[in-house]
């Protein structure tokens, strides 16, 4: 399956709220765009202690989300804008529920694998001036998700993005984000077994993930 992609989108930092700085704003970018190991050339992060990084190197959240928003929010000029919440694709068609922890995929010249869902922070509701967004997306699962890169490439607006290998396909996207993060969530210790050995899911998550089965 394929989904085309509307744009790709960066951003840089610029003052956000009191001492803090965001990138979060993305644009979309012109021609062919280089996308490597830390993501895509034309885009950066203000702190990569939480952002970025080759296991969060690129961004998708898709676009049928700000739909859903739209009922939430009424017609906040934002939702207009594909790169509102911090994504670097823009593609339609393609949800959490679709896409697998492991999936492989082709943009351009460029594979990518999907690694972990996207958690929810403080700097969507500042970006929205609306509170309570963090809760909205920790319950209904409309999260994103991250992929690292396999091949460097470079790919531009009007490329297509290619399922090219299906990942762990017992674990969406859906299934992890809720077993892990929604409200109210307690992942069984057979969940957290069956997680651990994803050998596909990023790093960072599956250690966070080891710490909670030691305990």
């Amino acid at each position: 399956m394929s989904w085309q992609v509307e744009a790709l989108l960066g951003g840089k930092p610029r003052p956000f709220r009191a001492d803090h700085a965001s990138a979060i704003a993305k644009q979309p970018l012109t021609g062919l765009v280089t996308i490597h190991r830390e993501g895509l050339t034309g885009d950066s992060q203000a702190d990569r202690s939480v952002h970025g990084g080759p296991e969060k190197a690129v961004h998708c959240y898709p676009l049928d989300h700000h739909a859903a928003w739209r009922e939430v929010l009424g017609e906040h000029p934002l939702l207009d804008d594909p790169g509102a919440f911090g994504s670097n694709l823009a593609i339609r068609g393609l949800t959490e529920a679709q896409v697998h922890i492991g999936d492989r995929f082709r943009l351009g010249s460029a594979v990518l694998e999907l690694c972990q869902p996207r958690q929810p922070c403080w700097k969507i509701e500042h970006r929205f001036d609306h509170k309570g967004m963090v809760a909205h997306i920790l319950q209904s699962g409309r999260c994103g998700f991250y992929f690292r890169v396999l091949e460097e490439g470079e790919a531009q607006a009007g490329d297509v993005l290619e399922r090219v290998e299906t990942g762990h396909e017992d674990w969406s996207v859906t299934r992890i984000f809720k077993t892990l993060f929604a409200l109210g969530s307690k992942p069984s210790r057979e969940d957290m077994a069956d997680l651990l050995a994803l050998d596909r899911l990023a790093g960072e998550l599956r250690a966070r993930i080891g710490n909670k089965f030691d305990r």
